[in-house]
């Protein structure tokens, strides 16, 4: 009997080094999600951010919009909205109108808006980040399920607001708070039964977080009447596979040190050493990244599993470590080597092939009884003399019987 199947995707910021040329670099991210398309992968999430000049979409429901229509299946998903960027009755509408053109392709993510950048120059505290969002996540999740929803606060006000359509996916657009280590995240999924999105999975304060998020998620639910699904939890890390790990560690090294740079100035989180040792060693002994083969990815997910309890989706987080072609070719070997691992889609055929291999003798016997049959069935109704001596030969009989 089928088991249970694991989900794989990519959560795309993405991330762009201010050498290369903008437009070609959004093509590109373009062209992965049709990639992963061909691929079976399930989702590709996609950011939005403002300023700093590496993470170069916008909106992500103009990039949704534009790659749903050269996809077929894969399905979309805002990685993620920031909730206090935006009038929550635009973004509900905006979203609203994706699940229609989409035919229930798209997901909406959300969170309080990743860089301090973007909320200064929209003149927003950053203190206020997160109330705002779980004010707004409040009305977003009532309005896209078709409910009508009046509330005022200091940042937004709604009078009888409704959406004018009824939602394509019921009960309504599949929504997942951010969650890293912090957990306002946590308990904004269990309030409004949301899935759980865990961008920092793979950091050690997001690793060390995971089974206490989801607990406070399972609390947070109980608490207001609601239930939470750990199919609906995503887990993130970043992974670059190769044939080889030396294949591999060679490739990163094409594009790892424009991401390092970016986090180290600009994101400010501490991802590489400043002792000057190895940023490839530092990742991977940390368990933060992938930089390896497939059986290198399985171990992680394994890993990620055992620490979190069970989770319904992995993303792989987009980053540009190495070059196009070795990139695409990463993609490609984990949808061949990695997922099937977790998504059992070998098992019947490991069993078809034991059963084949048990009972060959039986098999192989009956075979020929078979062809023994014919051949007695058409000497006898031939005869021998009528025969040509290759044919005998080639049914054993290299001369006529007497």
């Amino acid at each position: 009997m089928a088991g249970r199947k694991l989900r794989f995707g990519a959560f795309i910021a993405p991330f762009h080094p201010l050498r290369e040329n903008p437009t070609l670099a959004l093509e590109r991210d373009i062209e992965l999600v049709q990639h992963m398309d061909r691929l079976g992968y399930d989702e590709a999430w996609i950011g939005e951010h403002h300023s700093a000049g590496y993470e170069l979409i916008a909106s992500p429901e103009l990039f949704i919009a534009t790659v749903a229509e050269r996809t077929k299946h894969i399905r979309l998903g805002t990685g993620v909205s920031s909730l206090p960027y935006h009038h929550p009755l635009m973004l509900a509408d905006r979203i609203n109108q994706l699940d229609h053109i989409t035919r229930g392709r798209v997901m909406l993510g959300c969170g309080p808006g990743a860089l301090p950048s973007d909320a200064f120059m929209m003149g927003i505290p950053v203190s206020a980040q997160r109330d705002r969002m779980d004010e707004a996540l409040d009305v977003i999740v009532a309005l896209l399920r078709g409910e009508e929803v009046s509330k005022k606060t200091d940042w937004f006000e709604l009078n009888e607001a409704r959406l004018q359509m009824n939602p394509y996916s019921r009960p309504s657009v599949e929504i997942c708070a951010a969650s890293q280590v912090s957990p306002t995240g946590a308990k904004a999924c269990g309030r409004h039964g949301i899935g759980m999105l865990s961008i920092g999975a793979t950091q050690s304060g997001g690793f060390n977080a995971l089974a206490s998020n989801w607990a406070i998620a399972e609390e947070s639910a109980a608490d207001n009447g609601k239930t939470v699904d750990r199919n609906n939890w995503r887990l993130v890390g970043p992974v670059h596979i190769a044939a080889t790990r030396e294949e591999a560690r060679a490739q990163v090294r094409f594009g790892l040190e424009d991401w390092l740079y970016y986090f180290r100035e600009v994101a400010a989180l501490p991802l590489a050493p400043s002792d000057g040792s190895d940023p490839v060693d530092a990742l991977v002994n940390s368990g933060m990244a992938v930089i390896g083969t497939p059986d290198d990815a399985i171990a992680q997910i394994e890993r990620l599993e055992k620490q979190s309890g069970g989770f319904g989706a992995f993303l792989m987080m987009d980053h540009n470590w190495a070059e196009w072609d070795n990139k695409k070719k990463s993609y490609e070997l984990f949808a061949r080597y990695v997922a099937p691992k977790f998504q059992g889609l070998n098992e019947n055929r490991e069993t078809s092939l034991k059963w084949a291999a048990e009972n060959r003798p039986r098999f192989i016997g009956e075979a020929m009884a078979a062809v023994g049959m014919r051949v007695a069935q058409h000497i006898q109704e031939k005869g021998t003399d009528n025969i040509r001596p290759e044919i005998l030969a080639a049914m054993g009989m290299d001369k006529k019987p007497e």
